[in-house]
Formats: C-alpha cells, structure tokens, sequence
C-alpha cells in the first residue's frame, strides 16, 4: 500500500503523487480515462486533480469534460471512497471568479456533473482581486458547512494574496486554504520556492504542484528542436522555455542518476519533488496504462542526498 500524506491540515490522507484530469476529454477518451483511473488506484494511489475549465480549450469543447468523465466512471459504483476528489473553480468563462453567487453555482454543477454529492477539496484555480477574501472564503465555509465540500485549497496565488486571505480566515473564523497548487518542477523553481515555499511550511499548507514534468520536457523526450518539432504547440512551448544550456544541464543531471537507479529521468524528476520537503504530492498526467505505471514508480524511487545535490545544482539559476 502506498505510504498516505496529510493534505494540510485538513484531515485528507493522499498518496505522494496526483493524477491530473486535464487530459481528460482531450488527449485521453473515455475507455482509456477510466483504465488510468482503475490502475491509479489498483496501485495505491487516491488523489485525483480536475477542474471545471477542463479542457474547454478543445476545438468542439464547451468545459467540463473532465469532471463529467470523471463522474461516470464514479458512477460504475465502488469508486468513491477509493479517490480523493479535488477539482476548482474560477477560471472558466461560464463560470467566471470566486464571487460567493458564483461560487454556489459552480459546485452545484461540478458535483452534478462527478456524480458525487461532496468534493474532498475544492480549489479557487486563480485569485479573483475584484472580490474581497471575505466574502470568498464565507462562501466556501458555507459549502463547507452544508457538506458539500470538505476543504478548500488555492491556486495561482501569489504569496502576499495567500497570506492575506489565511489572515482574514483567521480573523473572521472562517475555513482556510488547506493546499496550494503553484506551478513547480525541477525547472521551474523560483516562482514556487522564493515566497510561497517559505509561506507554505509556516503555515502548514499542503502543496500539489503541476506542470511536474514541465511539459515533458523532464522526461528527456525534447532534447533538440527537431524533437518538440514533433509535438505541435506544447513542443513549441518547450522550445521556447527550456531548451537552453540550463535545460540541458538538468537533463544531463537526471540522465546520470536515473542511470544510477536504473530509473527513468521522469522517476527521477518526480522522486526529486516527491522528497523535497514541504510538497505533498505533484500532479502528473497520462495518456496511457504503461505511461502511468512509469510515473507512478516514482513513489518507490529513493533519492540520496548526494543525487538531490547533483539535481539542485544543475538546476539552479544564474
């Protein structure tokens, strides 16, 4: 059995990785999301990330693609007490921001379409400025006070916002953020661990990154132009942002110690972010069975000081 976190202080128990719904209904079809949602769980694993936004980008979506498929594979009966069901709300334009009218309607149609009548953890998926916390983080207490959700989580916050809406919890009593959800990989580090890594250990917030493999570009599978020439816009995005020399000097770094682990450099990766403390599980997705066991043996792959040295070095920033 997989080794359970606490989320926060929320009570939850999550396994240390996340499988994230955003493929759902995109890159990943029914059949094929509900066979990685019965291996995610066959093999210990509970934390399932969606969102109500997912994925409306699609040409021929509309949003809520994820949670609805999500919802029917709840629906075959047995699962629900099996998964720890997180989605968000604010950032899809038929739901727009995290005014408390908002808010009400939002959940009423996330739980429709999960077919469940309560949402472990119920994320803001952007900070909403023309809102004040208060009246935000009242409408959460109430969905929490109705049973409808259990607790709540923000993400994309910068740290002052965080900080702000954990003072106005604690100054008006109300529910407070249990988890963040930044952006955070072996690339990406500073946006995470300038400010709102400090913030999080303090206060005890569980932290479920995304992007953990930075567009899969941690995987070693882009290794030149011609290589992300192959995956359209995310391939471009790649060139873009991280095929550089300090790209390639963390490349280098995980190739050596996934060789000395007989890993692969996404294991390794992700067993870097999975040690590091004060993260409780990142979100990873899949559009396969095999693709998904790969990830998930992350969670069995220990990292000695001397490799986590070897990664932070290549990675860290002039």
């Amino acid at each position: 059995m997989t080794r359970l976190r606490e989320l926060g202080r929320s009570g939850l128990q999550v396994g240390p990785i996340a499988l994230g719904g955003n493929v759902f209904g995109w890159s990943v079809d029914e059949k094929t999301a509900f066979a990685l949602l019965d291996a995610f769980v066959e093999a210990g694993f509970n934390l399932v990330d969606t969102a109500d936004v997912y994925p409306a980008w699609v040409p021929g979506n509309k949003g809520g693609e994820s949670e609805t498929l999500i919802g029917r594979w709840l629906g075959q009966g047995g699962r629900r007490d099996k998964v720890v069901l997180a989605t968000k709300v604010a950032k899809w334009a038929e739901r727009p921001g995290l005014s408390a009218d908002n808010i009400d309607a939002a959940v009423d149609d996330s739980l429709r379409r999960l077919r469940t009548d309560v949402i472990d953890l119920y994320q803001a998926h952007e900070d909403d400025e023309s809102v004040p916390l208060e009246e935000t983080l009242g409408a959460f207490a109430r969905l929490i006070e109705a049973g409808k959700v259990r607790a709540i989580g923000a993400s994309n916050y910068s740290a002052a916002r965080l900080r702000d809406a954990l003072k106005v919890s604690a100054d008006y009593h109300l529910p407070r953020y249990e988890s963040l959800q930044p952006e955070y990989n072996l690339y990406d580090r500073a946006g995470y661990e300038a400010e709102l890594e400090p913030l999080a250990r303090e206060q005890g917030l569980g932290v479920i990154g995304y992007y953990a493999l930075a567009s899969g570009f941690l995987s070693g599978k882009y290794r030149s132009a011609a290589d992300a020439g192959k995956s359209g816009a995310r391939g471009a995005k790649v060139v873009e942002r991280y095929l550089n020399p300090r790209g390639l000097r963390i490349l280098a770094a995980l190739d050596d110690v996934a060789a000395a682990h007989a890993a692969t450099p996404a294991q390794v990766a992700l067993a870097w972010l999975i040690a590091r403390p004060g993260i409780t599980a990142p979100i990873v997705s899949a559009t396969g069975v095999a693709q998904l066991h790969e990830v998930l043996a992350a969670a069995r792959l220990s990292l000695s000081a001397q490799d986590v040295a070897q990664l932070d070095d290549a990675s860290a920033e002039a």
